[in-house]
């Protein structure tokens, strides 16, 4: 009984690790595109429209 129940911890710990390491990706890759659209990108595209 003490062995599932260790499963269960480690399967859960497991699981809780994946999503803040998918979380922490996910906040990186937003500030980085974040970053590249900054207001003079959008400047410079309205510019090359006109």
């Amino acid at each position: 009984m003490i062995e599932s129940g260790v499963c269960v911890v480690v399967g859960v710990l497991a699981i809780a690790a994946m999503r803040t390491i998918g979380h922490y990706r996910r906040e990186h890759r937003r500030v980085r595109l974040l970053k590249r659209m900054g207001p003079y990108h959008y400047w410079d595209v309205m510019r090359r429209r006109h």
